[in-house]
């Protein structure tokens, strides 16, 4: 670890999503995960105890609103940036984060991709300092935090479809096999299966064989996110 790291605690309920985010964030240069924790009241007990200039905050906690920890947060006098990793798409919880300092938000599912471009897009915010000579220079730090295109999914794979599976997935009761998937949405087999199983490496799907069937079980996907 550099001194110069910027040191982030993940905070997300699922151990399995929250082991992959740091991951993730260990793979990024100028950046050290200083703890992984799955709630808010261990979020505050590693700030008592550790240094962290950066939060992944996850906004459905087991014990409260992420939002919630962030007003506790700051009411202590943690000054942390945020960065909110979440499939909440409220534009209103959007604004109230902005408003207690959520620099950034990265919608679930989403690559790895996507989360070194938002952390790499903060570092440059961070590193901005002194006074600026006039309007264009703050422009310009406060676009560093700004993504000029939405990040991509992996190769072959397009939002629509993703969008699609997706609705499908959280909307079955006790889940889809592949085939019930593609039949679903009109794709082939083969391509709802690549897109569920991103789902399950985004840590938003889990998946289980299917047993009582001649032949080879199937496998079944459930929606595990929120």
């Amino acid at each position: 670890m550099s001194a110069a790291d910027i040191r982030v605690l993940v905070v997300e309920d699922d151990p399995v999503a929250a082991d992959a985010h740091a991951l993730y964030v260990g793979r990024v240069p100028g950046f050290t995960v200083s703890g992984t924790v799955h709630s808010g009241a261990d979020a505050r007990r590693h700030l008592e105890a550790h240094g962290v200039d950066l939060l992944l905050l996850d906004l459905y906690l087991p014990d409260g609103h992420g939002l919630a920890l962030v007003r506790t947060l700051r009411a202590a006098g943690h000054t942390a940036d945020i960065i909110a990793v979440t499939s909440a798409r409220d534009l209103a919880v959007v604004r109230e984060g902005v408003s207690l300092g959520v620099v950034q938000y990265v919608l679930k599912p989403f690559t790895f991709a996507t989360l070194r471009d938002r952390l790499t897009r903060y570092a440059r915010f961070r590193a901005t300092t002194g006074e600026a000579s006039g309007q264009d220079e703050v422009d310009r730090a406060l676009a560093a935090l700004r993504s000029p295109q939405p990040a991509a999914l992996p190769k072959g794979l397009t939002a629509a479809t993703l969008r699609a599976v997706t609705d499908v997935l959280r909307a079955s009761g006790g889940g889809l096999t592949a085939t019930e998937a593609a039949a679903d949405v009109g794709i082939s087999r083969i391509t709802a299966r690549r897109y569920l199983e991103h789902l399950v490496v985004a840590g938003r799907a889990a998946r289980a064989p299917q047993y009582g069937h001649v032949g080879r079980p199937e496998l079944r996907y459930r929606w595990s996110g929120r």
